[in-house]
């Protein structure tokens, strides 16, 4: 067995790769902290019983776990950061308020999301807090985007759900959890045969409501068509009104935006509206997102929250390559105090300025410089390589 093979989905990031991500990371970051949104660390490990608290069945499946040698409890390796920043803004900032935060590192998933996906994403998101509208799912919406540019993409679309459609639907039919699950799995496949025969023996008007959803995608016409084919309650009429003022609120945003009423992704976490991001050539979503108010009071502060994630490996990977940053080669010689204030002038500069260390002569080429310093009329100036 070769000693320096990676697991499955697990790979190296090299310098290209590597400079480009950092580079992201610290423009999108910058991004957030101009809209008032404050960086939080959260570890890598927690008890499982903190990182999964309400969160549902699909995390916990997706969560490495291993055993504390100091306290013998089971920890677990955090496989999504958003509940971490929940249980910071429920426990360690206790504001009573609005609170916007940020974040970005590496998590860890049991198995890929998707083929070509690593398990190992560099998860970057910002989550708002303490705000119940549709004002700050617009203001998480619309940063979103906003950071997706920023990486150069372009040709946006928007698709958008909203789980206390099918909620609903549920509680008014009186299903019970296991084949709520089943249900839940046919609606999101749209799988109609799988589904027609699960609800078969539903009152009339439910059954062919919970069979309209997967039909229900596409533009704004489908709003239309959801109030004439589900059936008039409270919650779902608030629930379309909520994504008709999404929708006209997003028309100077320059995205395509679609509707998608059988999209039920993180509905065991999401409570409210969910968003997802795409362009054109890209086969997966490139950022996630929702309101997820529940989350909060499984760890005892009931709290509105809303926000979104994007997985930077990816972006990257999709991404047009940019240029090679240009080097400046500088010799090595003896203490040289005038060499020696010239590299330093250039690299606060900003040049990115690497000394010849003897006896590499022959792979120079591999440094990557363009120019070298070299001494003329006695001052040091930079000239192109030959």
């Amino acid at each position: 067995m070769r000693k320096w093979l990676l697991p499955e989905y697990i790979e190296d990031l090299l310098p290209a790769a590597a400079r480009r991500i950092e580079a992201l990371r610290r423009a999108m970051l910058d991004l957030f902290e101009v809209h008032g949104y404050q960086l939080v660390l959260p570890p890598l490990l927690e008890y499982v019983e903190s990182l999964l608290t309400g969160t549902g069945h699909d995390l916990d499946l997706r969560t490495f776990k291993l055993v504390d040698q100091l306290s013998g409890r089971m920890l677990g390796v955090r496989a999504d950061i958003t509940p971490q920043v929940a249980r910071i803004d429920a426990h360690l900032m206790n504001r009573t308020g609005i609170n916007r935060l940020c974040y970005a590192g590496s998590v860890l998933h049991t198995l890929p999301a998707g083929l070509n996906r690593t398990r190992e994403p560099l998860q970057i998101g910002a989550e708002l807090y303490g705000h119940a509208g549709i004002e700050s799912d617009l203001e998480v919406q619309r940063l979103m985007l906003d950071a997706l540019r920023l990486a150069g993409i372009t040709q946006l679309h928007l698709d958008i759900g909203h789980v206390a459609v099918f909620r609903t639907l549920v509680r008014k039919a009186g299903i019970r959890a296991e084949m709520e699950s089943e249900v839940f799995r046919a609606v999101q496949a749209k799988d109609a045969p799988a589904l027609a025969k699960l609800v078969r023996k539903l009152e009339r008007n439910l059954r062919t409501a919970l069979q309209a959803l997967p039909e229900l995608a596409g533009g704004m016409e489908v709003l239309a068509q959801a109030r004439r084919r589900l059936p008039d309650y409270a919650e779902i009429r608030q629930a379309l009104g909520q994504l008709r003022a999404i929708a006209a609120s997003l028309r100077d945003a320059g995205t395509q935006i679609c509707f998608d009423l059988g999209e039920l992704r993180g509905y065991h976490y999401h409570s409210g509206v969910v968003f997802a991001a795409y362009a054109a050539g890209w086969s997966n979503a490139l950022a996630l997102g929702g309101r997820y108010d529940e989350v909060g009071e499984a760890f005892g502060r009931a709290r509105p929250a809303t926000g979104f994630s994007m997985d930077l490996r990816e972006i990257v990977a999709t991404t047009p390559v940019a240029e090679t940053r240009a080097r400046v080669l500088a010799p090595y010689l003896p203490p040289d105090a005038a060499l020696q204030r010239r590299i330093t002038a250039l690299r606060n500069a900003g040049e990115s300025v690497i000394v010849d260390l003897p006896g590499h002569e022959k792979s120079r080429a591999e440094l990557g410089c363009n120019r070298k310093l070299a001494l003329r009329n006695g001052k040091w100036i930079v000239v192109k390589t030959n």
